[in-house]
């Protein structure tokens, strides 16, 4: 990346110029200077510690970007809705995971975009920002290399990455909007399972129902912070799981997986800074829910 300094920015050093200018984390200048990256002025190497002057190129050379030994390129669809150089968009099918474990080591989707990034030549490896679960489905973001990955990292700490879902619930809700403020943590004996405790992490989440029936509710929800599970362990709590998430209490009956699917994803470029807005249609499962259940709604999410 390369940039020339303008009046406003003469006098600081290049680690304060990247850092609150253009956003570079501690983590990402140290990975800079002793992994293999280069710091130039006006071709000239030099020290974080060098005071910019009107006029300089400043010029920043990542170190390579190195993949896990643990990930290993596999040839697996991909939905890609937007790619450029810094970012993919991708809409992610329920059943598949996002990054490998010790118990998925094969068959994910960061596979799946390491064997798109070698077919393209694309010197990167796979930054996840926006993870969904095994069969969550929907938009998911992705950071090509280090630099936007820091900067979407620390909008989604600040919030400023929108998410919006649509969540088939059981039952009805006795509040059609609000929002759900209770901690989430490990469930006591489980490394899977996450419950609400008053010693977990903040989480976050807002809603409101779109439509309902005397066994369903259709609700959009707005997430305000990214707790595995989040969503689901909510609900449940309310007394409310979704459609088919039998791990929280959901019911098999009309879904074989969550009723859950991320239909709305925006967030400002990490580059460009342009402002960036995606939106897909509900999956063929949960309309084929909402159909079974009669509700109104149906025709305007198709």
């Amino acid at each position: 990346m390369k940039w020339t300094i303008d009046k406003k920015c003469e006098g600081l050093m290049i680690r304060s110029y990247l850092r609150e200018i253009h956003g570079f984390s501690r983590k990402l200048i140290k990975s800079i200077k002793f992994n293999g990256g280069e710091i130039l002025v006006n071709g000239e190497r030099k020290t974080v510690r060098h005071k910019l002057t009107e006029g300089e190129v400043l010029a920043v050379h990542f170190p390579a970007e190195m993949k896990s030994e643990y990930m290993n390129p596999e040839q697996i669809p991909l939905d890609i809705i937007y790619e450029d150089d810094d970012i993919v968009v991708l809409n992610k099918q329920a059943g598949i995971v996002t990054i490998p474990s010790g118990i998925h080591t094969s068959g994910t989707l960061s596979n799946g975009l390491l064997y798109h990034y070698e077919k393209h030549n694309i010197p990167y490896t796979v930054h996840i920002v926006t993870r969904l679960d095994r069969d969550t489905s929907g938009l998911l973001l992705v950071a090509k290399h280090r630099y936007s990955h820091s900067i979407l990292s620390a909008a989604q700490k600040s919030g400023a990455i929108n998410r919006r879902y649509k969540a088939i619930i059981e039952g009805q809700l006795s509040d059609k909007a609000g929002t759900i403020r209770m901690p989430i943590g490990r469930k006591e004996g489980s490394i899977i399972e996450r419950t609400v405790r008053e010693d977990g992490k903040h989480a976050v989440t807002h809603y409101h129902v779109l439509e309902e029936t005397s066994a369903h509710s259709l609700v959009n929800v707005q997430l305000e912070t990214g707790r595995t599970h989040q969503i689901r362990v909510h609900f449940s709590h309310l007394d409310r799981p979704l459609a088919g998430d039998d791990l929280y209490g959901g019911s098999h009956e009309l879904m074989n997986r969550q009723a859950l699917h991320c239909d709305f994803l925006s967030f400002k470029h990490p580059v460009t800074k342009k402002g960036m807005e995606f939106s897909i249609p509900l999956t063929q499962d949960m309309l084929g829910v909402l159909r079974q259940e009669g509700m109104q709604v149906l025709s305007k999410l198709k």
